[in-house]
């Protein structure tokens, strides 16, 4: 397998802000956990581990206009340039989401870079590939910036696989802890994008992502949410891929599979409550890797979202890594036994409810390719 890697040192720049947290007299200023330590900490450790001389590194292009505006509203993209250009701030109207001076140019750039790897996969360039950029997107809708997400860089990246090579069907599955409220607001109504969403039952945002949030009209069933109780782990996600993410992906029949990949569903991460170790995210890839080729030629682009815990964050993207280049390396994880050994790790019946309730779901609107 040849794995593309979209990357550059430029995006790291990104200004999330200096601090995080409700405003207060009493609250004592802390770095913002959007930052670009965590992302460093992963391309670090690809380069120690010897990875990333297997990877294919492509340098993103910044998204076109034309690009963005096939997802967000124009006044969306005004507000985000005029923030800019007054020195930075929040570009949110319900939810902080800070810029800084630069903050136009480096969510353009990351929204690219999506695009550089959708280009990359469909032209054969490469087999799958991951866009290591910032600042996120799974949480950006048409015209809102939320949780810390600027422009929805999965959603613009599907988009531009339609427009630009004339693809029918692109599913989302978003496996970051926290809903994926962007892509379901963007589609909600669009039989052309299965979107899907695994997270965290009222997590972030907390007022959305139930079970029958489907979609209306012609996009009835093209969306499918799967809010896991608090304290999931491995067994609950994988009954998740077997019962709704594989059935929702044959009936729909991408042509091409995104993945909005959030490693805050790790067990030590700050920002979320669930169990997942590497092995847990590799399983996870080889997974969704397999039904990649059963469906859409191996077409696969992972695009990187949350994940906050410093140190156990670069071993989960390590083993995802793996899974996608085929090539194991010799590290392993120092967090890897202790989260193994959690007593939840196992599917628990309340969880296995939810899943049912999904499957159920899925049987009642089944996202059936439109051609």
């Amino acid at each position: 397998m040849t794995t593309g890697m979209i990357w550059t040192e430029r995006a790291m720049w990104h200004d999330s802000g200096n601090q995080f947290g409700p405003h207060s007299p009493w609250l004592e200023p802390a770095p913002h956990p959007e930052s670009a330590d965590s992302k460093r900490r992963i391309r670090h450790l690809l380069d120690a581990s010897g990875l990333s001389d297997q990877l294919a590194w492509i340098r993103p292009a910044p998204a076109s206009e034309e690009a963005l505006l096939r997802v967000h509203s124009p006044e969306y993209l005004e507000r985000i340039r005029a923030t800019a250009e007054r020195g930075g701030g929040n570009i949110g109207v319900k939810a902080a989401t800070h810029i800084g001076a630069n903050g136009f140019e480096l969510a353009v750039l990351a929204a690219g870079g999506a695009i550089s790897a959708v280009d990359a996969v469909i032209s054969g360039q490469v087999d799958n590939a991951y866009v290591l950029m910032r600042p996120p997107g799974h949480h950006a809708e048409r015209s809102e910036g939320k949780g810390f997400c600027v422009f929805n860089n999965a959603a613009v990246a599907a988009r531009h696989a339609q427009a630009v090579h004339g693809l029918q069907r692109v599913a989302l599955v978003d496996w970051d802890a926290h809903h994926g409220n962007g892509a379901q607001q963007i589609f909600w109504d669009d039989p052309s994008v299965l979107a899907i969403s695994i997270h965290q039952e009222r997590a972030f945002p907390p007022t959305i992502g139930a079970v029958d949030e489907n979609g209306a009209g012609a996009g009835l069933g093209y969306t499918v949410n799967i809010p896991l109780p608090p304290g999931s782990g491995e067994g609950a996600y994988m009954a998740v891929m077997e019962d709704v993410v594989a059935p929702a992906l044959r009936m729909f029949e991408p042509e091409l599979i995104i993945v909005p990949c959030g490693f805050d569903a790790g067990h030590f991460d700050p920002n979320a409550r669930m169990l997942l170790t590497s092995e847990s995210f590799r399983r996870m890839t080889v997974f969704v890797m397999a039904l990649a080729a059963e469906l859409c030629q191996g077409r696969l682009v992972f695009v990187h979202e949350g994940g906050y815990h410093l140190q156990s964050v670069p071993f989960l993207a390590l083993a995802t890594f793996e899974a996608l280049s085929g090539h194991r390396t010799e590290v392993n994880d120092p967090f890897l036994p202790t989260m193994q050994g959690l007593p939840m790790q196992q599917l628990q019946p309340h969880q296995a409810a939810v899943v049912e309730a999904a499957a159920a779901m899925l049987r009642a609107h089944p996202p059936r390719a439109k051609r």
